[in-house]
């Protein structure tokens, strides 16, 4: 795939990430464990999702300098950037979602897995396009990096600590838990699992078109 395709695709997959953790949050069950920090500052600060969700990320940007010094590329600066778009694509997802908003509680759980499937999909083709990461899995790659950790353990041991943090300002600042339902803990379960499905799906389209794709481009005698 040529680089401006995968940046395409990676700003794709940056839209429905946002829209997907907008429609998530507007379920009001609970926001994913990445965006329950930046979400539970919302009824801190009175700033928008999108706003508290760039500040935070930028807390993490920080930490991958402080973290790996010399070792941070200059191009990942373009976090930032990255960042500004992704709070964006938020604000507006929560705009569009909010008149789908419903008390009924199987249309809430409707909508978490509509949610969780749109930012499943956005986080697939993140990965299918493989040209930067987000600050979030940025710091975690440090982290691992510095510890000789797996990936894997640093991500559920980064998220785990991030609901904590989200929980305790909850609870100390607000006085009572916001932002952090059952449905933080199913929105991890479907998305993991829907990842794992969208990537098998990918991974059998290219072995299916690639043979097709390597004929057409076969020079002829």
């Amino acid at each position: 795939m040529k680089l401006y395709k995968k940046i395409g695709v990676f700003f794709a997959g940056l839209f429905f990430c946002g829209f997907g953790t907008a429609i998530c949050t507007q379920a009001d069950l609970g926001t994913s464990p990445i965006s329950s920090l930046p979400y539970v500052l919302t009824f801190v600060t009175h700033l928008s999702f999108g706003t508290t969700t760039f500040i935070v990320n930028m807390f993490f940007i920080l930490a991958q300098v402080l973290l790996l010094k010399k070792d941070f590329k200059k191009i990942q600066y373009l976090q930032i950037i990255v960042t500004l778009c992704f709070g964006f694509f938020i604000d507006l997802g929560m705009y569009l979602a909010e008149p789908f908003k419903m008390n009924v509680y199987a249309n809430q759980l409707c909508m978490l897995f509509i949610g969780s499937a749109i930012l499943a999909f956005g986080i697939t083709l993140e990965i299918i396009a493989n040209v930067m990461y987000v600050p979030g899995e940025g710091v975690v790659k440090a982290i691992s990096q510095k510890t000789q950790y797996k990936f894997g353990k640093v991500k559920v041991l980064f998220d785990a600590s991030h609901c904590l943090l989200a929980l305790l300002i909850s609870l100390f600042v607000l006085h009572a838990v916001h932002g952090l339902r059952e449905g933080t803990l199913l929105s991890m379960l479907l998305v993991g699992n829907l990842v794992i499905v969208y990537s098998k799906i990918w991974d059998k389209m290219k072995r299916k078109f690639r043979p097709q794709i390597s004929a057409v481009s076969k020079p002829a005698h």
